[in-house]
């Protein structure tokens, strides 16, 4: 007996998700469904039909999700079934993933927009979601009532196994399990991703569970939530409307306004803008929410544009309304308008020119300067009209399209005085005669050294030479990246040179730009400074210090939707600080990070606590450490929880007497882990820059000079893996294999 319940603890415990993992939901219990959403039940009389006419009646009650992936396009594909006449349907949790776009797609080629999740529990794996029907008539699947199946009893199964859509499946139900206090439905049928989420039928077409996971033993077995639990989160239902749900690559609302729709998205520092607006000529606005600028000033963003044909650019001096001036290229061309009403009678081109200074299908930099009667305009630097019109005054700043164009816009500024410092002419020519000593001998390190100095000048002019010499563009592009990396790397070592916390979000920030050159730090710097100033402004004078962190805490999980990355966890972006603010969706040590950044800025000390595959942050109130988990909604990690974590990794220490992380090694524990995602993903080079950042703060880390050798070697560079390899013999570590190194030395040399 013993034997067989170990076997069964280890079959399941090898069970793998058959799609995306769900997230952690709110319990904030509603009334009960109304009538018309309430599901059908069954009726024990029903007639039981063949495997034929069930496939027949059931596809067209059942439905295929598919989900948003975090960097756009498709991310993930379930299976889903009707559950009400006003369009209810019931999948599992994981199958709509976190914070994403969802269609439901019906057997007849329907697709509908999903209005609301209406109920979902991520450890019962459900969830209930809201579809427009748009008139569509649908017919409910029937449900059964709790535990009304027994071992042995035929069933089918309706899902999108691979893709293949609305695929029905024939087998029978194994058990009834319970495992660690979640009821399960062993069904000896084949789940593959896809089928998660959909219908379990009896022979008289009635819904007994929703498949849920697939054994990682062996095929022909798999696992569903009894339909019990799907009658209990419909009586308690949690709903989130969509507006709210989708916090990935959503605007904030204290930072934009959309006016006149398109679609306005942003991502990763850049705001993006597709699909025509609702205002004449398909504009549209997004408007900046920062107080109305004084005159004289400036303002300035960078535009690049899919489709010359289309227009985007700068909106100013804007009532909020249809009245506004824009400055923004179209079709070729360079316009300044005026906008005095909603129609094409209202619009006055101020301006229409041509110039060489832009440069079409390129990043291009636009710049206003309003001023009390005048108005010029600037296109990457050079002045390319200035007239006299004063019509429109003390409006707002922001973003303008017109027509289907998709455009990205990128560092938009606002100040008195905007104009590009050009670089010294001296340093120019100094740069121009590196670049050229560069060409020569690629390998020199004293003019690798210098050019790391003034890595953003050298990066365009690399640029230019790759497109003039397009036999050197490889090894022109690789120096421009070591450039770029060695600069990063220099200051994130300044950053943690004191080792204190005051340095660590900043050296975070830079790891991002590590792999993204166009980041700019300062305005997460600055976007922290508001979020700090926003949480101040709700804490009371005489507030205590969990009253401090439980501020930080509600303001990112609750009022802000800040959450884990449960659907999506090893993507590079939940390791890029800036990434995580703007998605608002991060791993266990990123979110801690912004916790802890967000402590420090409101006065409040709290550290990093480096638990075993699950980092935290911690503070100390009354003589007791209370552990924060940010991955979990922000709640306090029980000490138990915390003290398995360890034992379970084989660490025999009590939470309460770890020491706090040190911020080098919070900052080497981002970089591995981005080095793990690299790997697995076969970018190698990426991952030796990863792991040369580690070594470099870390140089006695044994363990990560041996990664770096075997690095090198993968992308056939053996004279890098060499220092590493003789290191390791010289220092003689523990834990290394000695001989292995030195016959590894001795076949390279």
């Amino acid at each position: 007996m013993h034997r067989f319940f170990s076997f069964l603890l280890w079959l399941i415990s090898a069970v793998v998700l058959a799609a995306e993992q769900g997230a952690t939901p709110s319990r904030d219990a509603l009334l009960d469904a109304p009538d018309s959403q309430k599901p059908q039940t069954t009726a024990k009389e029903a007639k039981p039909q063949s495997v034929e006419q069930l496939a027949k009646l059931s596809r067209r009650s059942a439905v295929v999700i598919r989900h948003g992936g975090r960097s756009g396009g498709e991310g993930g594909t379930g299976s889903g079934f009707v559950i009400s006449e006003n369009g209810l349907v019931a999948t599992c949790a994981h199958v709509i993933g976190e914070s994403r776009p969802l269609t439901v797609h019906f057997d007849d080629g329907s697709e509908h927009q999903v209005t609301a999740i209406h109920a979902w529990d991520a450890k019962l794996d459900l969830a209930i979601l809201q579809i427009d029907l748009g008139g569509k008539i649908v017919q409910p699947l029937k449900l059964a009532p709790a535990d009304a199946i027994s071992q042995g009893a035929e069933i089918i199964a309706i899902g999108a196994p691979l893709g293949l859509e609305f695929s029905v499946v024939q087998g029978v139900i194994s058990a009834l399990r319970d495992f660690d206090g979640r009821a399960l439905l062993q069904v000896a049928i084949p789940v593959e991703p896809g089928n998660s989420g959909g219908p379990l039928l009896d022979r008289q077409g009635s819904v007994h569970g929703l498949l849920t996971m697939k054994s990682a033993v062996t095929d022909n077995l798999g696992f569903a939530v009894p339909v019990g639990a799907l009658h209990r989160l419909l009586a308690n239902p949690n709903s989130v409307p969509m507006e709210k749900w989708l916090t990935i690559g959503s605007l904030d609302p204290k930072r934009w306004q959309i006016l006149m729709g398109a679609n306005w998205k942003q991502r990763a520092g850049r705001i993006t803008v597709n699909s025509p607006g609702d205002g004449f000529g398909g504009r549209s606005l997004c408007l900046s929410q920062r107080k109305a600028p004084e005159l004289p000033y400036e303002i300035s963003v960078e535009v690049k544009l899919d489709d010359e044909s289309g227009a985007a650019g700068l909106a100013f001096e804007s009532d909020g309304g249809n009245r506004h001036y824009g400055f923004y290229p179209s079709s070729g061309s360079l316009r300044l308008t005026r906008f005095d009403g909603p129609d094409v009678f209202s619009w006055n081109i101020l301006a229409q020119l041509k110039s060489d200074a832009y440069q079409p299908g390129e990043w291009n930099r636009l710049r206003v300067r309003v001023e009390e009667k005048t108005i010029s305009c600037f296109v990457n630097g050079e002045k390319v009209t200035q007239l006299d019109d004063s019509v429109l005054r003390d409006g707002r700043i922001g973003l303008a399209k017109f027509r289907q164009t998709e455009a990205t816009f990128r560092s938009f500024r606002v100040g008195p005085d905007l104009a590009e410092e050009k670089p010294p002419n001296e340093l120019v020519i100094a740069i121009e005669k590196q670049v050229s000593r560069l060409k020569k001998n690629p390998n020199q390190e004293s003019t690798l050294k210098k050019l790391s100095k003034n890595a953003d000048l050298v990066r365009p002019l690399l640029r230019r030479e790759v497109e003039n010499l397009r036999a050197q563009a490889d090894r022109l592009e690789k120096k421009s990246r070591e450039i770029h990396r060695r600069s990063i790397t220099d200051q994130i070592t300044v950053s943690l040179q004191n080792d204190e916390d005051q340095g660590l979000f900043h050296a975070a920030l830079l790891i991002a730009r590590l792999d993204n050159p166009e980041l700019r730090i300062n305005d997460y710097h600055e976007e922290l400074d508001r979020m700090a100033a926003e949480i101040n402004g709700t804490i009371a004078k005489k507030a205590s210090l969990s009253d401090k962190v439980s501020a930080i805490r509600n303001y990112l999980f609750k009022d802000n939707g800040f959450h884990g990355s449960r659907s999506d966890y090893y993507n590079r972006s939940n390791s890029y600080l800036n990434e995580v603010i703007d998605d608002r969706e991060g791993i266990p040590i990123t979110l801690s990070l912004l916790v802890m950044e967000l402590a420090r800025l409101i006065g409040v000390e709290m550290h990093g606590l480096a638990l075993p595959g699950h980092f935290a942050t911690c503070y100390e109130f009354d003589g007791k450490r209370v552990i924060v988990d940010s991955f979990d909604g922000g709640n306090v990690m029980r000490p138990e929880e915390a003290n398995a974590l360890l034992a379970n990794a084989g660490m025999q220490i009590d939470s309460s007497q770890m020491e706090t992380a040190a911020p080098r090694e919070i900052i080497c524990r981002m970089l591995r882990n981005l080095q793990t995602i690299a790997i697995e993903e076969k970018a190698f080079s990426d991952a030796l820059d990863y792991v040369d950042i580690v070594v470099r703060i870390q140089p006695g880390s044994a363990q990560d000079r041996l990664n770096r050798a075997l690095l090198s070697l993968q992308i056939d560079q053996p004279g890098r893996a060499k220092p590493d390899l003789q290191w390791i013999l010289d220092n003689q570590p523990e834990g290394i294999h000695l001989e292995r190194i030195r016959d590894l030395m001795a076949r390279l040399e």
